[in-house]
């Protein structure tokens, strides 16, 4: 089963051969999504002397990185005002200005190495759709009244909205597929169908052979937590998204949308859309069940409910009643502390916990190991994520009780706006 719309539209995948026995590199990285191809990308840059592999579990784009919501964002998932009463204002701001670049960064190289991954940076806009969204909205940078907000995407009941520019949408597996064809033209050795079982300074053992190294990369986002030692890591918590058939002129004449913008709204339960290239609605939201013990399998990647309530949700906010095309999802990895993380430590460097806005990010975790590794002093390497470490996750039941909690209070608290209660 292909497990992404956007996977489906290339030609089928052939991956490439597993790592032939044991074999010994400079850098070696374990996993092939953004994240660990932007690092192999720009270690190839910095130092071309640099052995490199790159070691995937099933195929490059695999993972998140063919299945997410096509958002290069300029999002964190702790705020700035957060990261300035911790770091100060000047951090603060910095990693903003550098997610910033990121989202133009992935735009440049994709252009530069010719990889045609349907970019278009118009921007997001969060609508305010109730009276309690729209006092969170009127707090934000970029706020717009009801008028310029429908202008940009006329959805129902819109009371005003928040425009950042630091977005593009775009075709995230053209991205990963294109990037990795990239990194194997400038001699990275990309071993596909090998399993990382281990990692430790100095090595990487897998199912087909320890590969030693100087320098030790992980990169494995939701999929960190099947990693000897690593279960507590990162929470493997599940997105799920449906595509519409290409939608008539018509709709999209009274949609908008028109730069492609990305859009959300205020809710709390994290949901998000594009228009596509070929003019489908790709959306997508939260709100799948995690599971007990952090296990990820294919199954988990199809919640009926789910999806009928991603569909309810889209004809609440546009007035249509599309035809639903594909349906699929897949983990993210969610930090204790909603972090993300970069850094290098005694020979082992990783990155990740991105919350779900990974591909800008990753993009500039990328360049950050790439500063880190060749001992390249910049900006990025003295942002406030760099060297963070997040405090583990639970033990379960814990975990599994917790995450489900939040999960369950998340929807009830948007219920309640949406429906208050009649004042007594």
């Amino acid at each position: 089963m292909i497990p992404s719309f956007w996977l489906s539209t290339l030609d089928p995948v052939t991956p490439r051969a597993p790592l032939p026995g044991d074999r010994s590199y400079d850098v070696a990285i374990a996993g092939g999504g953004y994240t660990g191809l932007w690092t192999a990308y720009y270690l190839s840059q910095l130092a071309p002397s640099l052995s490199i592999a790159v070691l995937e579990a099933s195929y490059c784009g695999y993972g998140a990185s063919g299945r997410n919501g096509g958002w290069a964002s300029g999002l964190f998932p702790v705020s700035e005002a957060k990261l300035a009463r911790k770091y100060g204002a000047p951090q603060a701001e910095a990693m903003h200005a550098e997610l910033a670049d990121a989202v133009d960064e992935v735009g440049r190289a994709s252009a530069a190495e010719g990889i045609d991954c349907h970019y278009a940076k118009g921007g997001t806009i969060s609508l305010a759709r109730s009276p309690a969204q729209l006092r969170r909205a009127r707090s934000a940078p970029g706020f717009l009244a009801a008028a310029e907000a429908k202008a940009i995407c006329n959805a129902t009941d819109v009371l005003g909205g928040v425009y950042s520019p630091d977005c593009a949408a775009l075709h995230p597996a053209r991205l990963v597929r294109g990037l990795a064809s990239v990194v194997e033209a400038r001699g990275v050795d990309i071993f596909e169908g090998t399993r990382v079982q281990s990692l430790e300074r100095g090595q990487v053992v897998t199912d087909h052979g320890t590969v030693t190294a100087g320098t030790v990369v992980r990169a494995l986002e939701g999929y960190t937590a099947q990693l000897a030692g690593h279960r507590r890591a990162l929470a493997p918590v599940y997105s799920l998204m449906i595509a519409t058939e290409p939608l008539p002129a018509a709709d999209w004449e009274r949609i908008g949308l028109a730069r492609r913008e990305t859009f959300t709204d205020e809710r709390h339960m994290i949901i998000y859309g594009q228009r596509t290239a070929d003019d489908r609605l790709a959306f997508g939201g939260r709100g799948a069940p995690y599971h007990f013990g952090s296990r990820i399998e294919p199954s988990y990647d199809q919640v009926p409910e789910v999806f009928d309530s991603l569909r309810h949700t889209l004809t609440d906010m546009f007035g249509i009643r599309p035809e639903i095309a594909y349906r699929w999802g897949g983990p993210l990895g969610i930090p204790r502390d909603w972090m993300p993380s970069v850094g290098l430590r005694d020979g082992v460097a990783w990155a990740g916990g991105y919350v779900g806005d990974g591909v800008a990010a990753a993009n500039l975790a990328g360049r950050t190991l790439a500063d880190l590794i060749t001992g390249t002093e910049s900006v990025r390497t003295t942002l406030p994520w760099v060297g963070h470490r997040s405090r583990r996750w639970e033990p379960e039941p814990l975990r599994w009780l917790g995450i489900n909690a939040a999960l369950r209070a998340t929807n009830l608290r948007d219920a309640l706006e949406k429906h208050p209660a009649p004042a007594r």
